[in-house]
């Protein structure tokens, strides 16, 4: 399918830049190919943006609440299409990416409501006047979307810049250009005026050029550390520029005292596999008591993972997962999973390939608790680390030996373990007898430490897509009652 690719003031136009393409990665089929966008197609989008902020940052909230559930009932009109896409380009099941566009349509109406909640605040009587708070959009705002979530963080961006009265340049993953694409098409019919989304295709380059374009007053981006930490370093200078990072994670489940192995299982696997792993929110690291509690949940969870059904999203029955996101990221994974091994892990259940695809990788399992550096780092792919402690303290201890701090889950019975895990350990969402990939938009989604810069997304993402201004009014010009000494009338 080639494809103009780019929106810009509301017009399809071809890039200028090289040209790229997205894979079918069960298949290696073409999905989609295009030019990405060279700085010139940059300057022109933003610069349609900037033109078109002053009018849409004046049209009245109901109105643009009004484009909001448009757009909403043309992602439900067209979910059968959108989710296919979505399986097509990154490999997910449809059953997963079916919940990705439950999760887009959804997040109307909670941004709506995070917005009328969070941006809005009472006058406060003062002396003789009235303090008003008001919000105020930031202007253009630059938003990154991730292969995993094509459709979803991309949406949990845009939806609520957009209501604030921002207007928005677009940056897909280059891996996920007809996700983008499409999206953007919906937008379009729901009657959003042109100019105020633009979309452009590219990788690292255009991303690079967008972020510094000086017309670009906030930058929203998930992905990788090293591109959050290299945007940072680009926008230092510029401390106006809102700058939203979530940064992924190295992510501790923890088992302890779980009666239910079957139950901690499915959880366990839910939480290290869905999305062949390659969720921000997957768990990385899980931390188990040494002895036969241990022994019993680990040889449970092995035998598990052996049956768990890898394919590509034609698979009839549905499997559980597809394959990564290209050949080069399951490469990446089989080769930490042999370095890992060469340190002294132990090798529970073997990562490998399924089939004939090097994309498409079985889960794996491995033992590295004799392991004494294991390279703090997030495996973004289906391999689960398993380290063992000697009691509960370790337990904890271990779960915060990260730099990372997006999530962390415990599987236990115990309600005392739960509130000492919260206590403790150090991350931004904290699950209890529920899977690390489990979150809601009705809550803030956001890391501490090296998983991002304390702006989380979620519930609120109003937060940032707008800034207060404090006034004091008075209705009437008059000299005050209690006049400052050293004034003369």
């Amino acid at each position: 399918m080639t494809c103009l690719g780019h929106l810009i003031d509301g017009q399809w136009v071809n890039g200028t830049g090289p040209a790229f393409e997205s894979l079918d990665p069960a298949t290696g089929a073409r999905v989609w190919s295009g030019r990405s966008a060279a700085p010139d197609d940059i300057n022109s989008a933003a610069l349609a943006a900037r033109r078109a902020f002053e009018a849409w940052s004046a049209t009245s909230l109901e109105h643009r609440t009004k484009v909001m559930r448009a757009f909403a009932e043309r992602l439900d009109s067209n979910r059968g299409t959108l989710a296919e896409m979505i399986s097509r380009e990154t490999g997910k099941p449809l059953w997963d990416a079916q919940g990705e566009v439950d999760a887009m349509v959804g997040k109307i109406e909670i941004s709506i409501e995070a917005y009328l909640e969070r941006r809005s605040a009472p006058k406060r009587s003062l002396a003789g006047a009235a303090g008003v708070t008001r919000f105020k959009p930031h202007g253009v705002v630059a938003v990154f979307g991730p292969f995993n979530f094509p459709g979803h963080v991309p949406n949990g961006h845009l939806v609520p810049a957009l209501l604030a009265g921002n207007t928005a340049v677009f940056k897909p993953s280059e891996k996920a250009p007809l996700v983008a694409q499409k999206t953007v098409e919906l937008w379009q019919s729901a009657n959003l005026p042109d100019g105020v989304l633009n979309l452009l295709q590219g990788g690292r380059d255009t991303g690079e050029n967008l972020a510094q374009h000086e017309d670009i007053n906030g930058v929203y981006f998930t992905g990788g550390y090293a591109a959050g930490i290299a945007l940072q370093r680009a926008l230092a200078s510029r401390p106006g520029t809102i700058v939203a990072l979530e940064l992924g994670g190295n992510n501790p489940l923890v088992v302890h005292d779980a009666a239910d192995l079957d139950a901690a299982v499915y959880l366990a696997i839910q939480s290290a596999f869905i999305t062949a792993g390659q969720r921000c929110t997957c768990a990385r690291r899980l931390i188990v008591p040494h002895g036969g509690a241990g022994d019993a949940f680990i040889d449970r969870l092995a035998d598990a993972t052996q049956r768990v059904r890898v394919g590509p999203y034609t698979l009839d029955p549905q499997p559980f997962s597809g394959p990564l996101i290209s050949d080069e990221a399951a490469d990446a994974v089989l080769a930490a999973q042999r370095d890992l091994a060469d340190r002294g892990g132990k090798i529970l259940v073997e990562c490998k390939q399924v089939g004939d695809r090097r994309a498409m990788l079985g889960p794996g399992l491995i033992d590295v608790t004799s392991i004494g550096d294991r390279a703090d780092r997030e495996i973004f792919g289906p391999l689960l680390m398993v380290i063992r402690v000697a009691d509960y303290d370790a337990a904890l201890d271990e779960a915060n030996k990260t730099r990372f701090g997006l999530v962390a889950a415990l599987l236990s019975d115990s309600r005392a373990h739960y509130e000492r895990f919260v206590q403790h350990v150090r991350a931004g969402l904290i699950n209890w007898n529920r899977p690390t990939t489990g979150a809601s938009s009705l809550l803030p989604f956001g890391g501490a430490d090296d998983s991002g810069n304390h702006r989380p997304t979620g519930y609120y993402a109003a937060d940032y897509c707008a800034y207060p201004v404090a006034s004091i009014e008075c209705d009437r010009l008059a000299l005050p009652e209690r006049r400052t000494p050293g004034i003369e009338p």
